[in-house]
């Protein structure tokens, strides 16, 4: 039997690929293979994971924030600890191989097996290298990549394109729309728009929203899903109980995200990046496996010349209506008017 490890985590972005690996596997494999996730304790992983009938592993480790914070001076002593952890738990799996997915929940198990002599696999989704990726990628096996030209941050001769991988509920048919529509509480009659800020939020895709629900009083000629983030689930409920919309489904995380590509025929999304990234490629890519127009909404970048690059080279590969080129020094189009700096 096979024991293979899938590490990583912080948002979906970061776990649903290693999902889709795990079903993938148990689809190849069945029994011939046993999984284990690693991921951070208290994040949204130790939830998620575990709800899809897999067991995890939560180290105690945390991020470096950005910004000064006496929470950074427990860093390093969390990053010792964890590393201790992974070493453990690889020991006493017997882990044949360790897959890492990025985000700082998957360093210090990348890091322990590479010590022990167990072969590491990197996947990475973004056009633009992750930090835990990047530092990890010498002494990877293999690193499966999604977008071309990622020479510039890993050796070449371990790069193999993949693409992201997905879960195998999603395809160009889609679920059974009577079924989709009935599960959010929607109606055949009018179309659906799913607004998406990512797995834990968007202040500026949320104040849209909420923008919009004011002005249309609460009736308006399509329906949403939307997901509003974690980070703002209170206060978005609050919101929508001052302010009832029954047009409206609003979400902290949408769990059936097969259910919401089914019933539309009208999208918007945002994407953003590493910096501040809450809709990330694996979004992107799920746009394009369902081939439905998607409208992209970048938000404030910290570093705007490689978003803005970035954003330009996505956006000819994806099924947009028409709406493709970008529009401003930050962003590509946004719904009704331009997003400036």
């Amino acid at each position: 039997m096979k024991k293979i490890i899938l590490s990583g985590g912080g948002t979906g972005g970061h776990i649903y690929p290693a999902v889709a690996v795990a079903e993938a596997l148990k689809r190849r494999l069945g029994d011939e293979v046993e999984l284990l996730f690693v991921g951070a304790e208290g994040k949204m992983e130790m939830e998620k994971v575990p709800a899809l009938g897999y067991r995890i592993a939560g180290l105690p480790i945390a991020g470096l924030q950005r910004r000064m914070d006496w929470h950074n001076l427990a860093v390093p002593f969390k990053a010792v600890k964890s590393i201790r952890m992974a070493k453990k738990t690889i020991r006493e799996f017997g882990a044949d191989a360790v897959v890492g997915f990025g985000g700082y929940a998957s360093a210090p198990v990348l890091w322990a097996a590479q010590r022990l002599g167990v072969p590491t696999v990197i996947q990475e989704q973004n056009s633009y290298a992750g930090v835990t990726n990047k530092i990890l990628s010498k002494g990877a096996k293999r690193i499966c990549t999604a977008y071309e030209g990622m020479e510039r941050f890993f050796p070449a001769a371990k790069i193999v394109l993949t693409g992201n991988p997905l879960r195998g509920r999603f395809s160009k048919e889609g679920a059974d729309r009577a079924e989709a529509l009935k599960y959010y509480g929607l109606t055949p009659d009018l179309p659906v728009m799913l607004v998406v800020g990512g797995s834990l939020g968007t202040r500026s895709l949320n104040e849209m929203m909420k923008a919009w629900i004011v002005e249309t009083g609460g009736e308006a000629p399509v329906q949403v899903i939307w997901q509003t983030g974690k980070y703002y689930e209170r206060e978005m409920q609050a919101f929508l109980a001052a302010h009832p919309a029954r047009h409206v489904w609003q979400g902290a995380f949408i769990d059936r995200m097969d259910y919401a590509y089914t019933p539309r025929p009208t999208w918007s999304s945002r994407a953003a990046g590493p910096g501040r990234s809450r809709s990330c490629a694996s979004w992107r890519n799920r746009c394009c496996s369902c081939l439905r127009p998607t409208w992209l909404r970048i938000i404030r970048p910290r570093t705007p010349g490689r978003w803005r690059r970035r954003a330009r080279r996505w956006s000819f590969r994806t099924p947009s209506a028409g709406r493709r080129r970008c529009r401003g020094p930050w962003s590509c189009w946004r719904i009704g008017r331009r997003w400036r700096r």
